[in-house]
């Protein structure tokens, strides 16, 4: 059923991207560079946090996407935030919308381009469509299982690196995990591999997708900031892969730290890499 919604018409597609295209116009791009010291709230530390712009615009797109697929749930990052047992619907049996409504707020509260707002579509643990839509850049990257992945309607393929090239690498700050996690991702410094820390994880993915970096290495699990991304990846043309060699699951209970990569042996390599700690 939900597959036929998404169909080649591209109908609940193309509604889904007007309503996260709203959402921004509404609820985010007015506060960019407006933001007043009590719009800007810290949650786990000072690496971590929500303003006005991510409630409202979780809010906003909690309405229209529901309104969009009746019987359908949402799992934001917010309301998780509010109500860890939000993060259950993941495992049901209703159609959810996954939303990090501000991706990359670090960089949204400096006034830095840098942040996008995400969306995926996932049944039974299956992701079946996602869009990353970077505003202040005006990028809107759509991937649909099965039928590819555009920005702003241009087809994008990921492609393979350089025979020999030095692998660009996006990673988690090493300092925000665990020990045994920050040292698989330092282990990724080798004088083939030139890794550093990035900032919204939607657009890193987006960057992989389009061949613009080599691969990303995350050490959380949390399926706002990767639903959409992974499906992007896949889309175009890369491979995922966990500590365990599995691909990632948006439902949880993944081997850490894991990859993404514009080919599969790539992935394969920058998951060797992880695992040599």
């Amino acid at each position: 059923m939900i597959d036929g919604l998404l169909d080649g018409s591209g109908s609940l597609s193309s509604e889904v991207e007007a309503a996260v295209r709203a959402a921004a116009a509404v609820e985010v791009m007015p506060r960019w560079r407006q933001l007043a010291a009590h719009d800007i709230v810290e949650k786990s530390g000072p690496h971590d946090l929500v303003t006005i712009a991510d409630r409202s615009a979780e809010a906003h797109l909690t309405a229209s996407l529901t309104a969009l697929l009746p019987g359908s749930v949402v799992v934001g990052e917010e309301a998780v935030h509010a109500d860890p047992a939000v993060y259950d619907a993941l495992q049901g049996d209703a159609p959810v919308w996954i939303v990090d409504p501000v991706d990359g707020t670090r960089q949204f509260v400096r006034g830095e381009p840098g942040f996008c707002t995400l969306v995926a579509l996932a049944w039974r643990g299956e992701l079946l469509a996602g869009w990353t839509f970077a505003p202040a850049l005006d990028e809107m990257a759509v991937a649909v299982r099965g039928r590819g992945a555009r920005v702003n309607g241009a087809v994008i393929r990921a492609g393979s690196p350089a025979p020999g090239a030095v692998l660009e690498v996006l990673m988690s700050h090493p300092d925000y995990t665990s020990p045994e996690q920050k040292a698989a991702l330092l282990g990724l410094g080798t004088d083939r591999v030139h890794a550093r820390p990035c900032g919204s994880a939607g657009l890193a993915y987006l960057d992989v997708a389009r061949g613009d970096t080599d691969a990303i290495a995350f050490s959380w699990e949390y399926a706002w900031d990767h639903a959409a991304g992974l499906l992007l990846v896949e889309e175009a043309g890369g491979a995922h892969a966990t500590l365990t060699g599995e691909p990632f699951r948006v439902t949880g209970g993944n081997a850490l730290p894991f990859t993404a990569a514009r080919d599969r042996a790539t992935a394969d390599r920058i998951r060797t890499l992880l695992t040599a700690r």
